[in-house]
């Protein structure tokens, strides 16, 4: 079931706008290390977990993706692909994984709003926000803050 879902980068999209939606009314009361993070978090765990393979980075970047989880790569890159990539599509350091990356501009091209996104350059992961909710550092803007000395 998670793997039919996890290809329909359409449908996660609608979902993700949806909960967007959802929340941001909520806004005002979402706070890092608030009452509500711990809820939150376990949500999130919940349902990106399965579904995205989720490693609770706290900084969710699925939208610009293709609804692919860029954590899952053996090498943790935010901006990929590394250039090991085999001919077959798969990673250079787990051959009989598909790379996550070429999983990320197969599924961007089916999206409807968010497929120019995949060429954005993303920050490096902030480790400090690993196991907080993406959804509370999206609204807060904790997820925007990047590292001391990263220029864009």
């Amino acid at each position: 079931m998670f793997r039919w879902l996890q290809n329909q980068p359409r449908l996660l999209e609608a979902a993700y706008d949806a909960t967007h939606n959802l929340l941001r009314p909520l806004r005002r009361f979402l706070k890092s290390g608030g009452a509500l993070e711990a809820v939150f978090v376990r949500g999130e765990e919940l349902t990106k977990g399965p579904i995205f393979d989720c490693r609770m980075c706290g900084q969710c970047i699925l939208h610009s993706t293709g609804m692919t989880c860029p954590m899952t790569c053996p090498k943790n890159l935010r901006n990929g692909p590394c250039g090991g990539v085999r001919a077959n599509g798969h990673c250079e350091v787990i051959p009989t994984m598909r790379c996550v990356w070429t999983q990320a501009y197969e599924r961007s091209l089916e999206m409807k709003h968010y497929a120019g996104e995949l060429t954005n350059l993303q920050p490096p992961v902030n480790h400090r926000l690993q196991g907080t909710s993406a959804w509370i550092n999206d609204f807060t803007g904790v997820a925007e803050q990047t590292p001391a000395g990263w220029v864009k």
